[in-house]
């Protein structure tokens, strides 16, 4: 079951953060689908999923990937879309420091170009190292990146929180970025 779930769970964020046409789907402007018809649409692409599978899917996510609308009766990616979305998140103020995990590859790029979002739409942060660390680990030897984000804030710089602790923000140019 555990592998199952885990396989779900990487499907789900296929399906909602990337391509939800590959099952039939679409999102609305805010990423959310109704429940009902992932579902539906789940099954007939070979999915044996039911609302219990995905429940638990949603609550024992470790990095809260899923989120259900107040009514439980639509589901969304709570961030990393490459698809456009508006996840109608506020503007916050960061904290000062926040952190980038990324593999040691990519320093020599970042140094000269910043943190650019690729084919997302942010450029994910966190606030701590051990999250970074765990981040870069998954694309080689991990560099945690220290980010200024009170002098990005200062100069004009957005930020936003998703509703599973991800800072996001356009881009942190490469004078706010320096090496942990």
């Amino acid at each position: 079951m555990e592998k199952t779930l885990k396989s779900l769970s990487k499907q789900l964020s296929y399906i909602l953060r990337h391509h939800p046409g590959s099952i039939g789907l679409a999102t609305d402007q805010a990423g959310w689908v109704k429940v009902e018809s992932l579902l539906k649409n789940l099954k007939e692409h070979g999915w044996e999923v039911n609302r219990q599978m995905l429940d638990t899917v949603v609550a024992t996510n470790e990095k809260k990937r899923f989120a259900y609308s107040e009514d439980g009766t639509q589901i969304r990616a709570s961030q990393g879309h490459s698809i456009e979305v508006n996840l109608e998140l506020a503007e916050q103020t960061p904290p000062p420091v926040l952190y980038h995990g990324t593999a040691e590859r990519n320093v020599l790029s970042i140094r000269e170009k910043g943190l650019l979002p690729g084919t997302r739409q942010h450029v994910h942060l966190t606030d701590n190292t051990d999250t970074a660390k765990q981040v870069g680990q998954r694309h080689g030897k991990p560099v945690v990146l220290h980010i200024d984000a009170a002098l990005m804030n200062a100069d004009g710089y957005v930020f936003f929180c998703s509703a599973n602790g991800v800072w996001l923000t356009d881009a942190v140019p490469a004078k706010y970025v320096k090496e942990v």
